[in-house]
């Protein structure tokens, strides 16, 4: 189980790579069969593939990502954190107020991120 000042250093790393639309290296971070649910309640993306279509959507240099506060640790394998991604184009602007709890493997891997949001979240 990796620490948590590692976890935490993965999720800002994250935001990081996301902000940078680099989506190679943002992938790079899953493992394998990893699985990602955006917004929970959605079918869950499951493996590299579904997962890299999903973030090649997403990741289209109109959007970023915003901590809202601290990252918070967990005494197991699980990272939290509060953020608001922002998506501006000429047409639109949107705002969504987000809580995303990612669980890590073994290798310090992202096996789950999980995005917690519903519509009145949305600006």
């Amino acid at each position: 189980m990796p620490q948590e000042q590692v976890i935490k250093a993965a999720m800002q790393q994250y935001i990081d790579r996301f902000n940078m639309d680099n989506a190679e290296q943002l992938l790079s971070m899953f493992a394998e069969n990893a699985t990602v649910e955006d917004p929970v309640g959605k079918t869950p993306l499951s493996g590299k593939a579904a997962i890299e279509a999903f973030y090649r959507q997403v990741m289209n240099g109109n959007t970023r990502i915003k901590l809202d506060g601290p990252i918070r640790g967990s005494h197991g394998d699980s990272g939290a954190m509060c953020l608001s991604i922002e998506t501006k184009t000429e047409e639109k602007h949107l705002l969504i107020h987000v809580i995303e709890v990612m669980t890590f493997n073994e290798l310090g891997q992202i096996a789950s991120m999980k995005a917690y949001w519903g519509p009145s979240d949305m600006e």
